[in-house]
């Protein structure tokens, strides 16, 4: 699975488009940026409920490929043009990180 599938596959919304589209290896949920981190690996996608500018930098600093902000948070226009810079995807749900994490757990088991 691509970055440029996730919208469709999740049915979420692309609010960053301009990302490196590449093959997704992984996913990590969570929220505290120290332990994203620590834990998240590079070729992921983070899904979390921090929408700003910090989460983008972190995602940098790991190598996370997109980023899917949950519970229809909004997102600031600093963290999409710090995203816009780094060429990583933003995207939005309006579910909860556990439903998210199920369904990109299921997508990314499937195509492998």
């Amino acid at each position: 699975m691509r970055v440029r599938d996730l919208s469709e596959a999740l049915g979420i919304e692309l609010i960053q488009p301009e990302f490196e589209d590449t093959e997704i290896l992984d996913g990590y949920t969570g929220d505290l940026l120290s332990d994203v981190m620590a834990h998240a690996s590079s070729g992921s996608v983070l899904i979390t409920i921090q929408a700003h500018k910090n989460t983008i930098a972190v995602a940098g600093l790991v190598g996370i490929l997109a980023i899917i902000v949950a519970n229809e948070r909004p997102i600031p226009e600093d963290m999409v043009e710090a995203a816009r810079k780094e060429k990583i995807a933003i995207f939005r749900s309006k579910e909860s990180q556990f439903v998210l994490s199920g369904k990109l757990y299921a997508q990314l088991s499937s195509s492998r």
